[in-house]
């Protein structure tokens, strides 16, 4: 990576409202232009984040995400539109963020994260940016941070809230610190299932890039020890305190070894509990085979050809008597997670056994 020891004329002229800051300047874009940042996830957290970050000129920026763009996605991650449904994240947001600011470099990195992957790829950065949506890359994330002695800027949303925070900054709190071990298997339904209001990862996301360019410029209170918890309704912002409360080694790290060797696929999202059954195992069925669908009556497709009952989530109490217990009996949703909730809360109230959730989803 080339080092940037001068601002050009173009930099002059791009960032010039960023120079005439007192607490920026010629000296904080040139700290700006030679740092190195990598963002975790370019959807609805990663996509302001990036796009906040290369307009402000951040010289070298990578971005790790293996996943393809989905019309799902559009409702929240502003980057990317219609003619990029199937492309590869990693790649489509470079090409966007280059054409929205060919000043700085783009890295696209289009694979997992993993514990085998993630030290030598941190070891090239700066500052380490969570744009992630389950726990599981959470841990390894913040983990490997420790590890390689880098910032880690915490971003978190759940339907009408958000969460920001700064890890791991100059000997501060982890998120270990926040949260020492994860949720229960099956706890956590992940956005997929349970939604989020599209703008909450704007609001999250661009906070986020806040603390980032704080970090770089060492101005302001950086996010260190406290959490910022947003409730996108009221509106409202309310602050609490983060102790330094946890070391890497209470928890069976103490070297990138352990790092490496550590399970990090332990799974707290209820859409991704494993099963017997897909959609194609069920439509091999015969047309008598019931169905429960879980899902709210305006999604679609419809399962076809079988004897299906239809009753959301939310309404299983209300209708119980209409769901055999003697019989098989198929629960299906739009993507395995709110079927396999439904389950696990029709056996601990009502004692069903004869539940089987379709893995994945009518999807």
């Amino acid at each position: 990576m080339t080092t940037h020891k001068t601002l050009n004329s173009k930099d002059k002229s791009r960032y010039n409202r960023h120079l005439l800051l007192d607490k920026v300047g010629e000296s904080g874009q040139l700290k700006l232009k030679q740092a190195k940042v990598l963002v975790i996830g370019a959807g609805g957290l990663g996509c302001p984040i990036l796009q906040y970050l290369t307009a402000a000129g951040v010289g070298t920026i990578g971005i790790v995400d293996f996943d393809v763009v989905d019309e799902s996605n559009l409702q929240r991650q502003i980057l990317f539109g219609v003619d990029d449904i199937g492309q590869l994240k990693s790649e489509t947001a470079k090409k966007k963020l280059i054409a929205q600011n060919p000043l700085i470099n783009i890295e696209a990195f289009n694979y997992a994260l993993t514990n085998q992957n993630a030290i030598e790829l941190f070891k090239q950065y700066d500052i380490i940016v969570d744009g992630t949506d389950n726990f599981s890359t959470r841990y390894m994330v913040s983990d490997a941070c420790v590890l390689t002695n880098k910032p880690l800027v915490y971003g978190a949303i759940h339907k009408f809230e958000g969460q920001v925070s700064v890890f791991n900054y100059k000997d501060g709190p982890t998120y270990r610190c926040l949260f020492p071990n994860p949720p229960e298997a099956n706890s956590v339904q992940s956005c997929s299932e349970i939604g989020v209001i599209g703008v909450l990862p704007g609001i999250i996301g661009t906070q986020q890039a806040n603390e980032t360019l704080k970090i770089i410029l060492d101005i302001g209170n950086v996010m260190s020890g406290r959490l910022l918890m947003y409730d996108a309704l009221a509106p409202s912002f309310l602050e609490i305190k983060i102790n330094n409360s946890a070391n890497l080694s209470d928890f069976g790290i103490s070297s990138i070894a352990d790092f490496e060797k550590f399970d990090y696929s332990f799974t707290c999202d209820t859409n991704t509990t494993k099963s017997q059954f897909t959609i194609h195992d069920l439509n091999k069925l015969p047309n008598t085979t019931i169905v429960l669908d879980v899902r709210e009556e305006w999604e679609s497709p419809e399962v076809e050809n079988k004897s299906v009952i239809k009753i959301a989530l939310d309404d299983l109490d209300d209708f119980i008597d209409k769901i055999p217990s003697n019989e098989p009996v198929y629960v299906v949703c739009q993507k395995g997670g709110r079927s396999q909730a439904a389950i696990d809360f029709l056996k601990s109230e009502y004692k069903y056994t004869n539940l089987i959730n379709i893995e994945g989803g009518i999807q």
